[in-house]
């Protein structure tokens, strides 16, 4: 897959010092993509078509209605809400024919499974689900998270300076450095793809050793012993943690631009 090229916001990410860039990233795109469908768009033909057909997950619905655009977030759900309950009519309907189908199934032939009432039982549960779990604001995030993954492939492909700013940084949480250690096989080659590796890597490495003994120097401070004892850098130890482990969704802002 081709990805466009913006180099400025992946160097601005990493130039944050933070716990890993592209979470920072992530969470500018979320923050940004949640003002422009309550905005403008929300009457634009095209994101209503995408929105009718996905809607958003429960943590984006928490995010537009915190917003209080009610108006706004009322008529996305509107349309979103009249396309559902046409996708959902020939599932009810298939639904329903299960049902009967069990009803009207001899005890003998279910008991040998035979009936095939939980068969279709599966598939309509499936329709479901389908339906009910898409979000259009994940999909947007994940995709141009992936955009940003591999503009920052390139930049360690192409750029000395990035190379070596990146070395030096504190990596990436571990969703994505999965995703990065994904693409970088597709995307990068011989010494360039071993350079790489050791160097995100070295930087996990470093990261969570410091995170570690920030974060036992958190705990200790809940003994009375260590009350004049400085924080030193563990005020934000159980914070930095989660966000490493499971990339950012707690504490200060990844990126507070």
């Amino acid at each position: 897959m081709r990805y466009h090229i913006d180099t400025i916001p992946v160097w601005d990410a990493v130039r944050l010092e933070g716990e890993c860039p592209l979470c920072a990233l992530r969470r500018r795109n979320e923050l940004i993509d949640v003002d422009r469908f309550l905005g403008a768009s929300v009457m634009e033909p095209d994101t209503r078509i995408q929105v009718n057909a996905k809607g958003f997950c429960p943590r984006h619905q928490a995010l537009l209605y915190a917003q209080q655009n009610r108006l706004g977030h009322a008529l996305m759900m509107h349309s979103h809400l009249k396309e559902t309950m046409k996708r959902l009519e020939p599932v009810l309907r298939d639904c329903r024919a299960a049902g009967k189908k069990s009803g009207e199934t001899p005890a003998l032939q279910r008991m040998l499974g035979r009936g095939g009432e939980k068969a279709d039982l599966k598939e309509t549960v499936k329709k479901i689900r389908e339906i009910s779990e898409s979000c259009i604001l994940c999909d947007t995030i994940e995709e141009n998270t992936r955009r940003y993954a591999y503009t920052l492939l390139h930049l360690y492909k192409t750029d000395g300076a990035f190379r070596k700013a990146f070395a030096a940084s504190k990596g990436v949480c571990l969703p994505d450095m999965a995703l990065l250690l994904e693409m970088a096989g597709e995307c990068l080659s011989g010494q360039t793809l071993a350079d790489f590796i050791d160097d995100l890597c070295a930087a996990e490495e470093r990261s969570l050793e410091k995170t570690e003994k920030d974060l036992e120097g958190f705990t200790l401070k809940f003994d009375y012993r260590n009350a004049d004892k400085p924080w030193g850098d563990s005020r934000d130890a159980l914070e930095r943690t989660v966000n490493k482990l499971r990339s950012w969704c707690v504490g200060a802002e990844p990126n507070p631009k």
